[in-house]
């Protein structure tokens, strides 16, 4: 990520958006996964600088973490497993894991000039997984 935003920043105009991809896991542990949510928890700090090192170039940058999503992460088990699927259901909110398509309207709401004032934000999408 970092590597990515290095090279890229030359391409980026000025008042322009970063969103970078983190996950529920950087807020609550689940057992297996302790590299994998450190990883994610330096995307997040990195962000927050980001944010802060490009504001004067009107560049905003965000970090979305989603829940428990149905993809191939995992070797697919929460899409899989009805058994994990449950286990997420039931610590949800909103009763049921994630689907990919509820994590891209939150990207594209913050590459959008209408959340231009949204910055250095880390935003959960994850159903209220967890609450």
């Amino acid at each position: 990520m970092f590597f990515l935003t290095q090279a890229l920043l030359p391409l980026i105009a000025d008042g322009g958006r970063i969103v970078n991809l983190s996950s529920g896991l950087t807020r609550v542990s689940y057992p297996g996964y302790a590299a994998y949510a450190a990883v994610k928890g330096a995307v997040e700090v990195l962000s927050v600088y980001m944010a802060k090192e490009l504001g004067a170039r009107g560049i905003a940058v965000n970090t979305v973490a989603p829940g428990a999503i149905e993809t191939d992460f995992g070797g697919g088990a929460v899409r899989d497993n009805p058994d994990v699927n449950k286990i997420f259901a039931d610590m949800t909110a909103l009763g049921r894991a994630g689907l990919p398509d509820d994590i891209g309207p939150m990207i594209a709401g913050l590459l959008s000039d209408d959340n231009r004032w949204i910055n250095a934000q880390r935003i959960e999408v994850s159903g209220g997984q967890g609450i």
